[in-house]
């Protein structure tokens, strides 16, 4: 039977490869939007709900579904305030899956990052471990945590800071093999691709490019 998606974040780039890839999946017939501004999407399958993503509790009665895709993120340069990076970074992913377990909604997927620990002193990378931590606690059924490093295929223009490291990226990934292989970039459009199968094939982890980005379910890796 055809699914229903919920995604979060379809306005960036992540996301709007994911959603473009939903359009097309058979196994959708509904595709939800929950979205700050509007999409660019235009298709019989697309319902934009906008609201305000760090409240979603509003429109709980709206969060329905098979499967919710999480692609909310955020960085250090877009929000330098650290309240409303937590609020962006764990709030919104622990909200959505509180509602989906409300809702019994039994698949939720989110983009995490490598080498993440709720006991890090780094704010970062224990902002994104507590929030891997507590969404396993939720204890939906089919939990997926996508944990990819750098992140590549935005524009340069959309983020003049990243240029240098991307270029870099270019020759650390040559030699990152081994136990390291978990550290080498990975393509937003290898991440969509990965997560688009995971919403019809249940696995523990998924092939992204040349490596694997591990899922986990209801476990929790440091």
């Amino acid at each position: 039977m055809p699914k229903t998606a919920i995604i979060l974040g379809a306005t960036g780039l992540t996301g709007s490869l994911l959603t473009a890839l939903l359009i097309k999946d058979p196994n959708y017939c509904k595709i939800k939007l929950f979205t700050r501004r509007p999409t660019t999407f235009s298709d019989p399958k697309i319902e934009e709900i906008k609201c305000d993503l760090l409240n979603l509790n509003v429109v709980k009665t709206e969060f329905t579904g098979d499967i919710i895709f999480c692609c909310i993120g955020t960085t250090k340069a877009k929000t330098p305030n650290r309240d409303l990076y937590y609020k962006i970074d764990y709030g919104i992913p622990i909200e959505a899956a509180q509602l989906a377990k409300e809702n019994s909604i039994d698949t939720f997927l989110v983009i995490s990052s490598v080498g993440t620990s709720d006991k890090s002193p780094f704010f970062y990378v224990r902002t994104k471990g507590e929030m891997e931590r507590d969404l396993l606690k939720i204890g939906i059924p089919n939990t997926y945590i996508m944990k990819p490093a750098f992140i590549n295929g935005r524009p340069d223009e959309d983020r003049k800071g990243e240029k240098l490291l991307k270029l870099l990226m270019k020759v650390t990934d040559f030699f990152m093999i081994g136990p390291l292989k978990k550290y080498k970039s990975a393509q937003a459009s290898q991440i969509a691709k990965a997560m688009a199968h995971l919403g019809t094939n249940y696995h523990k982890e998924a092939n992204i490019g040349n490596h694997q980005i591990k899922t986990l379910s209801h476990q929790y890796e440091s």
